[in-house]
């Protein structure tokens, strides 16, 4: 028995050292299979069976880094519009909270009445301090630079005209003038009688009394818009007798916007007659009626046609003409008015709109080498008061052979 026990441990001995002896083998297999190749001529990863050199995984990986770049400035640009937006929101839910607040608490028109003017205060004082008039702003070229326009007493130098007019004009626009007159004033009142923070020295005349400027002093000034701030205005003042210039800034903050009106409207039976005074131009009138079977017909489908056709000649090509489109598009909805005259545009127009007796619809004076879209007619309706004698007028431009501006007044009617 003791024999046959050493047989069986000497057997498990060379059996645990043949198992190590195979793993040890299968791991250094493991290892050698796992290990990087260190052959000068092996490819890399790539297209299989290609070799690559160095250049071409410096490009690769140049490539992958400026992908990552942009991904990156991309990301972090949406980051810094949310956290703006997130920041502008939070202020006016904020501000919504505490109105709410304030009328929930109990407090009378009197409380409103003195808490409005100090929100409305705290509002515009914020206007100035996010304009450029208090602090930089970092632009993303030159166009982005607001310019400024300049201005005397009697004259203002503007920009923005360019080369096509010239930049000197008097400010014939009434609202314009009173600004002006209202900045100068302002600026006087600010010098003649400065408050306790002004950084300027009370100075005396020959005679000692008190200098005191008039509008006859102001030299001239600057002012530039941000529309969603306010106006920047600087203006310099000079005595005659004396060499010092004074300075002054002001700012017009802009208010919050304010709703005036909410409200729906319903274009779906408006109907637009479209009145073309015409004569002979028969080729011009065709590709007018291409766009009309295109636009009106095919896409819009309220539109009346009313064509005021002067002399005979050409005549029976009109007609041909809208008998082609009828019997291809099944139209139906136009009148041809016929006149043994001469052509007069305005003749034309007055006979147009009083052949129409179908009630009330929008009147578009059109001419044959106007081309229009939908999204235009759909802008004369949204643009015109049924039956308003308010003197509206809608000033519509459109792609013509040249420019074209158009701009018509009919009384008592719908009008463009």
């Amino acid at each position: 028995m003791p024999r046959r026990g050493l047989i069986l441990q000497t057997r498990t001995h060379w059996l645990l050292l043949g198992l190590a002896l195979l793993c040890s083998l299968v791991l250094f297999l493991y290892l050698l299979e796992c290990a990087p190749q260190t052959d000068g001529n092996a490819s890399l990863p790539g297209v299989i069976g290609e070799n690559y050199g160095k250049e071409y995984y410096q490009a690769l990986l140049q490539e992958q880094e400026e992908h990552y770049q942009t991904r990156a400035t991309s990301l972090k640009r949406q980051i810094a519009q949310l956290k703006q937006e997130l920041q502008e929101m939070s202020e006016k839910m904020r501000s919504l909270q505490e109105r709410k607040n304030v009328g929930g608490n109990g407090i009378g028109y009197q409380g409103n009445k003195e808490q409005a003017p100090s929100d409305l205060l705290e509002f515009l004082h914020s206007q100035i301090d996010k304009a450029e008039v208090s602090i930089g702003a970092k632009l993303p070229s030159e166009y982005g630079v607001i310019p400024f326009e300049s201005f005397t007493l009697m004259k203002v130098f503007q920009l923005e005209m360019g080369l096509t007019r010239h930049p000197e004009e008097k400010p014939v626009r009434k609202d314009k003038r009173d600004e002006l007159v209202e900045v100068i004033e302002a600026g006087l009142e600010v010098i003649n009688n400065p408050d306790e923070d002004d950084e300027q020295e009370d100075e005396d005349g020959p005679l000692g009394e008190k200098l005191i400027f008039n509008e006859n002093d102001f030299i001239e000034g600057y002012y530039r818009t941000e529309r969603d701030k306010g106006t920047q205005y600087e203006l310099f003042f000079k005595k005659a007798d004396l060499m010092e210039y004074r300075h002054v800034t002001l700012f017009r903050p802009f208010g919050p916007l304010m709703k005036v009106k909410s409200e729906m409207i319903d274009i779906t039976r408006s109907i637009i007659n479209i009145i073309v005074p015409l004569a002979e131009r028969t080729e011009a009138f065709a590709q007018f009626m291409q766009n009309f079977r295109d636009v009106c017909i095919h896409q819009d489908k309220r539109i009346h046609l009313t064509v005021v056709y002067f002399g005979k000649e050409g005549l029976s090509k009109v007609k041909y003409i809208l008998e082609s489109v009828t019997s291809e598009s099944n139209f139906h909805n136009y009148t041809l008015v016929s006149l043994n005259e001469e052509f007069n545009r305005g003749r034309g127009l007055n006979v147009g709109a009083r052949a129409w007796d179908k009630g009330e619809v929008l009147m578009f004076f059109c001419d044959v080498d106007i081309y229009f879209s939908a999204e235009f007619l759909n802008s004369c309706r949204l643009n015109a008061e049924p039956g308003s004698q308010k003197g509206f007028w809608l000033l519509a431009r459109f792609w013509l052979w040249n420019d074209l501006s158009v701009s018509i007044r009919f009384p008592n009617h719908w009008w463009i």
